[in-house]
C-alpha cells in the first residue's frame, strides 16, 4: 500500500534556535525544550552542543504552531530563534550543520 502524498503529510517548519546554558546533552535539552513548548507539536532533530554548556538545536514544528514556537522560544531569557525554513537542508545550512 502506498504512503501518504506529500500534500497530506502536513505542512511544517524547521526552526533552528541557540539555547543559552544547561543544554550540554541532547537529554537535558529535550527537557528544556519541553518545558517551553509545553502543549505544542515538536520534535528535535540536531543537537550542536557548545563548549560553554549552551547548544544549537534544530526542531520541527507543524505550520500552525510555527509563530507560537517561536515567541514562546524568544520569550525565554537567552533562548533565540537563529533560523526557520520549510525545509531542514536550508536550517542546517545555514548553521552551518554537517
Amino acid at each position: 500500500m502506498a504512503g501518504l502524498g506529500k500534500a497530506a503529510r502536513g505542512k511544517r517548519r524547521w526552526i533552528g534556535l541557540r539555547i543559552p546554558n544547561g543544554a550540554a546533552s541532547r537529554a537535558s535539552c529535550e527537557g528544556l525544550l519541553k518545558a517551553v513548548l509545553e502543549g505544542l507539536q515538536w520534535k528535535m532533530y540536531d543537537h550542536i552542543p557548545g563548549p560553554d554548556g549552551s547548544a544549537t538545536a534544530i526542531i520541527r514544528v507543524p505550520l500552525y504552531d510555527c509563530e507560537s514556537a517561536t515567541s514562546r522560544i524568544n520569550s525565554e531569557e537567552g533562548w533565540r530563534t537563529l533560523t526557520r525554513s520549510g525545509k531542514i537542508k536550508l536550517v542546517r545550512e545555514r548553521l552551518k550543520v554537517d
